[in-house]
C-alpha cells in the first residue's frame, strides 16, 4: 500500500450540527435532554474526563435501536453544508478521510455513507434482541480521555500516512494533535476558547479545508 494522505474527521459538532449524545437524550424528554446536556459541554470543553461521563449518560437514556436509527437520520439532516463536496475534494486530491469519533457507530453510518466516507472509527452499542440498550464497547478508546490519540496513531500505521490531520470542534479532538501532524479546530457550530487557541488552523467551514491542504 503506498503511502495516504489521512484526515480523521469528528462528527458531532463538525461534520453535522448535532451532538448525537443530546439527540438521543432528547428523546427521553426535557429533563433527561438538560442532565446530558450539562455533562457532555463540561467533557467537550475539557472540564470532566470524558470517561467520567460517557457510560453514565447513556445509563441515564436507556437508548434503544429505534432511537439510534432516527439520529443517524438526524445528522443527515444536519450535515455540515460543505461536508459533503469538501470531502469529495479532497479525495480527488489523494486524501483518504476517516471518521474518528465518541458517538455511536450505528447511528453515524449513515452519515459516512452520505458523505462517501468508508472508515468508521467509532462507539459500538449493544441491543437485546427486543431493542433495548444493553451497553457498549468500553474498550474503545474513544470512550476516555486521550483515547483519539490512539486511534490516529494506529490508523497513521495502518495507512502508512505521509500526512495525518485531525479536524474537530472539542478537546477530545485536540488531544489527538499529538499523533497527527496537523490539528484543525473547527469552529462552525461551537467555538470552543482551549481548541482555538491551540489549533494549527481554525475554520468555521469545512470548505476552508480545501485552501488550507
Amino acid at each position: 500500500m503506498p503511502a495516504t494522505k489521512l484526515i480523521c474527521f469528528d462528527c458531532d459538532s463538525t461534520l453535522s450540527a448535532i451532538e448525537g449524545i443530546d439527540e438521543l437524550a432528547r428523546r427521553r424528554g426535557p429533563d433527561v435532554l438538560a442532565r446530558v446536556e450539562a455533562m457532555t459541554n463540561d467533557a467537550m470543553e475539557g472540564r470532566v474526563p470524558v470517561e467520567s461521563v460517557f457510560g453514565r449518560r447513556l445509563e441515564i437514556i436507556q437508548p434503544r435501536r429505534e432511537d439510534v436509527a432516527a439520529v443517524g437520520r438526524r445528522y443527515v439532516e444536519t450535515v455540515e453544508p460543505t461536508a459533503r463536496a469538501t470531502i469529495a475534494g479532497l479525495v480527488a486530491r489523494g486524501w483518504t478521510p476517516v471518521i474518528v469519533s465518541a458517538g455511536f457507530t450505528e447511528a453515524i453510518r449513515p452519515l459516512a455513507d452520505f458523505l462517501g466516507v468508508a472508515r468508521v472509527e467509532a462507539v459500538a452499542l449493544r441491543f437485546q434482541t427486543d431493542g433495548s440498550y444493553a451497553g457498549y464497547d468500553a474498550a474503545f478508546p474513544a470512550t476516555r480521555s486521550g483515547g483519539k490519540a490512539e486511534v490516529v496513531a494506529r490508523l497513521k500505521s495502518e495507512f502508512r500516512a505521509a500526512v495525518t490531520v485531525m479536524v474537530g470542534d472539542g478537546v477530545s479532538d485536540l488531544e489527538a494533535r499529538p499523533a497527527a501532524d496537523r490539528f484543525v479546530g473547527f469552529g462552525g457550530y461551537v467555538v470552543r476558547s482551549k481548541v482555538k487557541a491551540a489549533a494549527d488552523d481554525f475554520i468555521v467551514s469545512l470548505a476552508e479545508l480545501t485552501g488550507i491542504l
